[in-house]
């Protein structure tokens, strides 16, 4: 049953500016120019003012997404104003991880292309440039068989959203195994920085491997990569006004 034809429909966190759902519908269009999504995947907001709700787009192309297409949740991932627009099956990704990180205000979640492989082997993705520092910080893989056997291999319910949000920890990225990856970050601008070069890491981790034909890769140690994903949290800003501009040339908002 739809959740808006039953009287179980949680309130509203209320009224937010035009701009944020614009900016929102803004990166959903960045990642997938960006090849980090394609038809599939999604980003999240919490709202600014009321922590158990968050913003996501409705089921549809990343890339074709509008400011109308946003719909608010509760952490439970219950639409509060569907009017009829579908809700993507793994909105639980998003609520189980708001509720487990009130640190996180907004999360990604994609099946970037290069990233995919480093959930399969043994090989654990690193911290190739400053870029991607965040990445020395440790990437769990989650492995939805672990606990729940055999599955569609979807985080589609809370149980499995919660299971997800404990094996991300206190990381901001995390595999998984055989499906994608999540980014997160504290801002909308930082998720999507992480989510671009996490894909754009990978993509230079494989050349690396290759080239370096089983010798030492001198990735970023942990301490670098604090150090350097300090600055990334303000640098970010540069990217996002660059790729912001992009959609905003090609749209009317």
């Amino acid at each position: 049953m739809n959740d808006e034809t039953n009287k179980n429909i949680p309130e509203s966190g209320g009224r937010v500016s035009d701009q944020l759902l614009a900016d929102l519908a803004a990166a959903s269009r960045i990642l997938a120019a960006r090849g980090v999504v394609d038809a599939f995947g999604h980003v999240s907001l919490r709202h600014p003012n009321t922590p158990n709700r968050y913003f996501m787009c409705c089921a549809k192309a990343p890339a074709l997404a509008e400011p109308e297409d946003i719909i608010e949740y509760n952490l439970d991932s219950k639409p509060c104003n569907a009017n009829g627009r579908g809700s993507f099956l793994e909105r639980f990704i998003h609520g189980e991880i708001y509720k487990a990180r009130p640190d996180l205000n907004s999360v990604v979640h994609s099946h970037s292309p290069s990233v995919i492989p480093f959930g399969l082997v043994d090989t654990q993705i690193k911290a190739m440039f400053h870029n991607a520092a965040f990445l020395a910080a440790g990437v769990p893989v989650f492995d939805i068989s672990e606990k729940y056997g055999v599955t569609d291999m979807l985080v589609s319910d809370g149980d499995k959203g919660q299971t997800f949000a404990e094996c991300l920890g206190d990381k901001d990225i995390a595999l998984m195994r055989a499906h994608g990856s999540v980014a997160c970050g504290s801002t909308l601008e930082l998720a999507v920085f992480r989510a671009v070069f996490t894909e754009v890491n990978s993509r230079i981790q494989h050349w690396t491997m290759d080239l370096a034909g089983g010798s030492h890769i001198a990735s970023l140690s942990s301490e670098e990569g604090a150090l350097a994903d300090a600055l990334n949290n303000g640098a970010c800003m540069r990217a996002w006004d660059l790729w912001r501009r992009e959609v905003r040339s090609e749209t009317s908002w």
